[in-house]
């Protein structure tokens, strides 16, 4: 493959975190090597941001390697990955960044592929289906940092008032949808496929019906059979007879689905671990189970990750592969999981939440994990596949819309990127 300029796209966090803090540098002792690390922040206030974990974490780095000084700089998701932008596009690279996307970096040639920097142990660590994600043409680029599964989550006082148990089929959610609509629920089913993260709502409907972004090959096939069906049926069977509450799934973005979730006002939605600390907070009694398929358990589950990625410009190989092998150590890995409710990138540090009981509430999203795929990160034109798609699947399930032509277009899309990323 031709490497191609940096023209990099500025994308939100796959695992949907929109904390608003602004950039903190972080700095330690001086020391004959400077290493910059811009990372994100996952917290939604100054009392958990991570400026707090990376302080924390150099510290104690810093005491144990004296020569080595480590600055973090700490953005919000909604402005790091343009920050790394902006700074690549300068000639001022930081030396890592954890950030939402990997691939435009990896295909320009400016990262160092993870097997020059970590150790054989900490690189044989990552779970599979993750460090196979962080790869391009066999190359591990994208080194997992903090990953999330989905789960259907369900008001508990709202299923017992109309009868309920938690849907397992297709047909049982939307029959489920129309008893919560008859209590006068306003939101039945939140369907959120607003801008905000439609690409994720999306996919796990598609999976759900047997579909996905990509075929079994690895090429797009987003307007495959499977998929127009899953559109027709939502647009039909959910949309169509009202049962996804006053707003538009095309303007409903995730975040207000889970403040309505919060408020009480959702009987059932999508969501991930975040959810449940917001849901507590509010008193609302919920449970959840995996997302329902046609005609049971849906077979696959989606997983999203977020990435560490480290830019060959400044050098320093050796300390920032010293210093990534301990980010990475069990202590650290399980320490970011608990504070941010997210879960393991490593086998390690999953077989010990996978049995700790003070992970309990995360193991029905853990049991998720090893079978769950991923948006398909490693095509460079998956960034402008997912815009397109939040910004046209609205329409496939709006009256009279056509979920074969929204779907079939969106494959143009994805076609045209793909061959203009090959072309380049």
């Amino acid at each position: 493959m031709q490497r191609r300029k940096a023209g990099m796209i500025a994308v939100v966090s796959a695992l949907g975190m929109t904390a608003v803090l602004g950039g903190c540098g972080l700095t330690g002792d001086s020391g004959d090597v400077t290493l910059r690390l811009v990372a994100a922040d996952y917290g939604d206030s100054a009392a958990n941001s991570s400026k707090k974990y990376w302080s924390e974490l150099v510290e104690k780095y810093e005491a144990a390697h004296p020569g080595v000084k480590i600055e973090v700089s700490v953005y919000s998701w909604n402005d790091v990955d343009r920050k790394v932008k902006e700074m690549v596009e300068a000639g001022d690279a930081p030396d890592m960044a954890q950030i939402g996307a990997y691939a435009d970096y990896a295909d320009a040639g400016l990262l160092y592929p993870a097997d020059e920097l970590l150790s054989i142990p900490v690189q044989a660590d990552f779970a599979g289906q993750l460090a196979t994600a962080g790869q391009i043409d066999g190359a591990q680029y994208g080194m997992p940092f903090a990953a999330s599964t989905r789960l259907l989550f369900y008001n508990k006082t709202l299923f017992a008032e109309a009868g309920l148990t938690p849907p397992t089929t297709w047909e049982e959610l939307a029959d489920a949808a129309a008893a919560l609509k008859a209590e006068g629920v306003k939101y039945p089913y939140a369907l959120p496929l607003g801008p905000e993260e439609a690409q994720a709502e999306t996919m796990q409907w598609l999976l759900s019906g047997g579909g996905g972004y990509t075929d079994s090959s690895g090429g797009y096939g987003i307007d495959s059979p499977e998929n127009v069906e899953t559109f027709t049926w939502l647009r039909d069977e959910l949309v169509g007879k009202d049962l996804t509450g006053p707003v538009a799934p095309g303007k409903l973005n995730r975040a207000d689905a889970f403040a309505a979730f919060a408020d009480g006002q959702v009987g059932m939605l999508n969501g991930h671990p975040s959810l449940m600390k917001t849901a507590e907070n509010k008193g609302v009694k919920f449970g959840m189970v995996p997302m329902p398929g046609v005609d049971g358990e849906s077979k696959a589950t989606m997983g999203v990750a977020d990435w560490m990625l480290a830019f060959r410009q400044n050098g320093h190989k050796e300390q920032v592969g010293e210093f990534l092998d301990f980010v990475y150590s069990d202590e650290n890995v399980l320490d970011f999981s608990r504070e941010y409710d997210l879960l393991p990138v490593t086998n390690s540090a999953y077989e010990v939440m996978n049995a700790a009981d003070e992970d309990k509430a995360l193991q029905p999203f853990l049991k998720e994990l090893p079978l769950a795929e991923l948006y398909p990160v490693g095509k460079t034109s998956w960034a402008q596949v997912a815009a397109e798609v939040k910004k046209r699947i609205g329409q496939a399930v709006a009256p009279g819309g056509s979920p074969s032509a929204v779907l079939g277009k969106l494959e143009t899309t994805a076609l045209n990127a793909e061959s203009a990323a090959d072309a380049d």
